[in-house]
């Protein structure tokens, strides 16, 4: 009876840190709530942020964050669709932030672009606009391919997936190798990395609260399952290219690019010819405007991976022209 007991005990251990977040709540620009569902025989968690609209209704707008990211970094996006009169829903997909991080989940684009719409369906939303950002365009493009008659319109800002890394060289890389240099990052390496691969070397205080969110999900003490998530997400990534469907997108697309960016996942991997190759945002962005058949492309020199976050004023007016055309 006593070993069924400790059994029992050590099972709700494991549930509470299976639900437990990443990052703190109080992280978060707004409150978070909280949606359970069953997924792949498990019952998971996703959090997100539900901020009203101000004044005049005007219709839903759905963020989706980045992979080194959470929904966190879109606070001040939030702000300002809010003041336009939309309500802005915000998820920390599955894996990421304050949202489960199963330690045994198929993931893929398509499965959690089905665990937003649910989030969407529980809220009784059927038509929202999506702007995702980095991985966060990869999902809302699977997003708006696999639920067409749900997207009013779609929004990339600085996607990565636009062109196919693992057709283009880089080797494949299991999941628990990737698993092991994910555990020894730090915030000295992940501010190293972003000051050189977003911000062109420079840096400044506005970056750190992201750099420091990220360093404090690895150490924290669901650091161990945030690691195993980044892995399998990094997987996800090169594994599930949405390049060669960008064509059959039937929905009105802005793609929004900082043209300094060089994103491109494996550039380490591979020779130093194929690497400076990869994440050639202006040409990648030019073969992607004569591909999408309802696309407007705003550009901005001199801004790399994170408009929002490097340059809000401009990523701002351009998102402003969006919600106003004709202004």
């Amino acid at each position: 009876m006593q070993m069924f007991r400790q059994l029992a005990v050590f099972g709700v251990l494991a549930c509470l840190l299976l639900l437990a977040p990443a990052v703190r709540a109080d992280a978060y620009p707004y409150p978070l709530k909280s949606f359970e569902f069953e997924s792949q025989r498990q019952t998971l968690s996703m959090a997100y942020m539900d901020v009203p609209a101000q004044g005049q209704a005007r219709g839903v707008f759905v963020l989706l964050h980045g992979k080194n990211f959470n929904g966190a970094y879109w606070g001040d996006t939030m702000a300002l669709l809010a003041q336009h009169g939309f309500r802005v829903i915000v998820p920390d997909q599955i894996g990421f932030g304050a949202s489960s991080m199963p330690r045994r989940y198929q993931y893929s684009f398509a499965q959690l672009a089905a665990n937003t719409r649910a989030l969407l369906d529980s809220l009784g939303l059927k038509g929202t606009r999506v702007l995702g950002h980095s991985m966060g365009g990869m999902l809302a493009t699977r997003y708006a391919l696999q639920y067409p008659d749900a997207v009013e319109q779609l929004v990339l800002l600085n996607p990565i997936g636009l062109e196919d890394w693992r057709a283009m060289g880089v080797p494949y890389v299991a999941p628990e190798r990737i698993y092991q240099a994910e555990r020894k990052k730090s915030y000295a390496s992940i501010q190293a990395y972003q000051q050189a691969s977003y911000y062109d070397g420079k840096w400044k205080d506005s970056y750190t609260p992201w750099a420091r969110m990220l360093a404090e999900a690895y150490s924290g003490e669901r650091g161990d399952a945030f690691a195993w998530s980044m892995a399998l997400t990094a997987d996800m990534i090169l594994s599930q290219p949405v390049v060669y469907q960008f064509d059959q997108l039937r929905v009105p697309t802005v793609l929004i690019v900082g043209l300094r960016d060089r994103t491109a996942i494996g550039r380490p991997l591979v020779s130093d010819e194929l690497a400076a190759r990869m994440g050639d945002y202006p040409a990648l962005t030019r073969k992607l405007a004569a591909r999408i058949p309802q696309l407007d492309v705003i550009t901005f020199d001199g801004v790399g991976h994170l408009p929002h976050i490097e340059a809000p004023q401009r990523f701002f007016g351009a998102l402003r022209s969006v919600l106003e055309p004709d202004a």
